[in-house]
């Protein structure tokens, strides 16, 4: 049944071991604030039997013990939780992030930069300005370990994916489509033009924070120079505290 069609939040049962709780049926600030939200605040629940809880665009998934939570006393749990306020006015959580990742634009490094300035009604150096200016949120992580959906763009960035895919873009590429970027964690095909190039490692095995980036993070992408770039430990990478 689509979202629109039903009284939102929806909760959708997945399996025999899982629930999805949907604040909208496509991406939008609100919807996607909500759905890091609640995640949040289910997590600080802290009710026995849930076994794992991740947000989506505008979704927060829950997998849980059948044997040890009932399905029918977690689907009252979670319509308590979704009642208790607005979630679409809800605030972010406290402990997020601003992370600044120097890119390398165009050339080699963005070799479709100009097609996509093009496709969004820019020049170049327009197009370099409003990436490299544009503050954006991890919206989610999904597709490689750590990888993240960034968004949203202003509206001239919403531009369509490819017809055809890309063979191969290099891991730290930075590609972009539909007013979101995604940030390449390994090298794999995509259907969305590549318009930089960073040196960010997003999956850290063994480290305290593995993923470099989660969901309601905030990133810059400021434009440097390929040698630049070349001599910064850590691809240049600095994070601070937002909340």
């Amino acid at each position: 049944m689509p979202l629109d069609d039903a009284v939102s939040p929806l909760i959708r049962t997945v399996g025999l071991d899982g629930m999805l709780v949907s604040f909208g049926d496509r991406l939008s600030e609100p919807a996607n604030r909500a759905a890091i939200a609640f995640r949040a605040a289910l997590d600080a629940q802290g009710w026995e039997g849930i076994e794992e809880s991740s947000s989506s665009l505008v979704s927060c998934y829950v997998r849980f013990d059948p044997l040890v939570l009932a399905h029918a006393v977690l689907h009252a749990r979670l319509e308590e939780l979704i009642a208790a306020q607005d979630w679409l006015e809800a605030e972010l959580p406290h402990g997020r992030m601003l992370h600044r990742i120097p890119t390398v634009y165009g050339g080699t490094s963005g070799p479709q930069l100009a097609e996509a300035a093009a496709a969004a009604g820019l020049s170049e150096a327009e197009a370099l300005e409003s990436l490299s200016s544009a503050r954006v949120r991890v919206t989610a992580l999904g597709f490689a370990p750590g990888q993240p959906y960034l968004g949203e763009l202003p509206e001239c960035w919403d531009i369509p994916r490819q017809q055809a895919l890309t063979p191969r873009v290099p891991k730290g590429a930075l590609v972009v489509a539909i007013r979101q970027l995604v940030l390449f964690g390994v090298s794999a095909p995509t259907g969305w033009r590549h318009v930089g190039q960073t040196g960010a490692e997003l999956f850290r095995e063994g480290a305290e924070r593995p993923f470099l980036l989660a969901p309601g993070d905030e990133v810059v992408f400021p434009a440097v120079s390929a040698e630049a770039l070349r001599g910064m430990a850590n691809g240049g990478v600095s994070s601070e505290v937002l909340s």
